[in-house]
């Protein structure tokens, strides 16, 4: 009976739902399930971030001040850093964070703490559901075991687990949480039963699959596809380079096949939560069984190495022009890991700053969405005099292509442009000064 009355609960929007982790995916997911008329709880460990949100504020750009607001007024919505919540508390999603460490094994000290703080108020008729990417196995064999050790509640019967692998791109509004399919795996077919009929709710489509282990593997499979792939053609721009031709060209004209090729681009590397590290979950968790990932290995190694490979592109432009990048001013053009976004997780912009700087130019920074980088050794703010900042670079490096920039005006102010993303395509082929990655 505990399964039918929860569904029943669910389905009348009766169920009290909890977002843990009120980052890049869990407050779009906690607006969603607002939207769909249910009580929200968000719990976030940060409580600066927990005012903000109890303030309307919010700090994520593909959520509005005032999308945000419309739930906060109407008490649909509300924040805490309190998991005491969690005994009244009918439906939890965990979307914390799952970084690698420096030796490039897997973090699970954010969803390890998660499930240890909710598994005191864990309680019959509570379904819980795992978004946080990880390796196959994580939702069964580390998540299940900390939720259950000190009661004899049966999963399945009184509780119900499953994973469902978020897939936020932000900056997005054709693809948002709400019409992207969910992948949904639960530990047993009950518990995919309760917590599909609980996504259902707020999403157009849930995909349930048979087990966790499918659901978990999905995420790492569509995002290792990503991530060899662009290592692919970051491989073939140096191809190109030496071969001295024009890669864009190259791929524009393979694309228009309208079968057997998808089109993937280059950059100055990796960057985002997912694709250069989800795949490395994969690679990990292999190793433990004896097999090496070696195409992701590989991937992993090619696209890494991008960013002192687009130093060395800097390098060999301004010595075209009898300069050193020793004591050059090097202007780099957008710091956020992808175009028209706030979010600088693992941008490679990062590591070609600080390379420049190791290297002795003297760097300095423009971005219309990153006011400030503070970053390891990396404290710098943006250029407030964009058009003063480009006169003055001997070289303008353009690492994030966002639309809000005018590039004729940068073709027209810059003395010597690295182009990174190809953004200035429409600039005549014979300007000397627009050098291509």
């Amino acid at each position: 009976m505990v399964k039918e009355e929860l569904i029943e609960e669910i389905q009348k929007k009766r169920a009290n739902i909890a977002v843990i982790g009120m980052g890049y995916v869990g407050l779009p997911l906690a607006i969603t399930f607002a939207n769909a008329g249910f009580s929200v709880t968000g719990i976030d460990p940060n409580q600066e971030k927990v005012e903000m949100l109890n303030r309307g504020e919010s700090y994520i750009s593909d959520i509005t001040n005032a999308q945000l607001r419309k739930h906060i007024d109407s008490g649909r919505l509300r924040a805490t850093s309190e998991y005491a919540v969690l005994a009244e508390i009918d439906a939890v999603s965990i979307c914390v964070p799952t970084p690698l460490r420096k030796t490039g094994d897997p973090d699970m000290a954010f969803i390890a703490s998660a499930s240890e703080q909710l598994a005191p108020h864990l309680h019959r008729s509570m379904v819980i559901v795992l978004e946080s990417s990880t390796y196959p196995g994580t939702t069964r064999e580390f998540v299940l075991p900390k939720l259950i050790a000190n009661n004899n509640l049966k999963v399945g019967e009184d509780f119900f687990l499953a994973f469902s692998p978020e897939r936020v791109d932000p900056g997005r509004k054709d693809f948002t949480t709400v019409n992207t399919p969910k992948v949904l795996g639960g530990i047993t077919p009950a518990c995919t039963e309760v917590a599909r009929a609980w996504y259902e709710q707020a999403l157009e489509t849930v995909v349930p699959v048979s087990t966790t282990e499918v659901a978990e593997m999905t995420k790492l499979l569509e995002n290792t596809f990503r991530m060899i792939n662009i290592s692919m053609v970051n491989e073939l721009a140096q191809m190109c380079e030496r071969l001295d031709v024009d890669v864009w060209e190259v791929i524009d004209a393979a694309a228009t096949k309208p079968f057997g090729f998808m089109k993937f681009t280059p950059g100055p590397g990796l960057g985002g939560h997912c694709i250069p590290i989800d795949p490395l979950y994969l690679s990990w968790k292999m190793k433990t069984l004896n097999y090496t990932a070696r195409f992701i290995e590989l991937a992993s190694e090619i696209n890494t190495s991008q960013p002192r490979y687009i130093v060395s592109r800097i390098q060999d432009a301004l010595n075209r022009y009898k300069k050193p990048l020793n004591g050059s001013k090097v202007l780099i053009l957008g710091v956020a890991y992808k175009p028209n976004v706030n979010d600088m997780r693992e941008s490679p912009a990062l590591d070609i700053i600080h390379l420049l700087q190791e290297k002795g130019a003297s760097v300095k920074y423009h971005d219309p969405h990153v006011p400030e980088i503070d970053y390891e050794k990396i404290h710098m703010f943006s250029e407030k005099d964009l058009q003063t900042a480009l006169e003055e670079a001997d070289l303008v490096a353009i690492i994030t292509n966002h639309s809000k920039y005018d590039y004729t005006v940068i073709g027209e102010k810059a003395q010597l442009i690295f182009d990174a993303r190809n953004a200035m395509k429409e600039y005549p082929k014979s300007a000397l000064k627009v050098i291509k990655l």
